[in-house]
């Protein structure tokens, strides 16, 4: 078995976990950025670059992942 083949699967395995990870995130974005009365001090403004923040990184890791396991020869 050639190694480009494994590191594909192994890679393309990461693409599918990081989409299940967008999922999580998408579905539980108010559980997980909405207001929380124990922050008095947390704004709009701060939720929404929190948000904007794991966003971005999760659509770095989610072409990172796929270029790997789909663009490797």
């Amino acid at each position: 078995m050639n190694v480009f083949m494994f590191v594909r699967i192994f890679f393309g395995i990461l693409f599918v976990a990081t989409l299940i990870a967008g999922y999580f995130l998408f579905k539980n974005s108010e559980k997980l950025f909405g207001h929380d009365p124990a922050f008095p001090g947390d704004t709009e403004g701060a939720r929404g670059l929190n948000k904007v923040q794991v966003i971005s990184i999760w659509l770095h890791a989610l072409a990172i992942t796929g270029g790997f396991a789909f663009l490797l020869h």
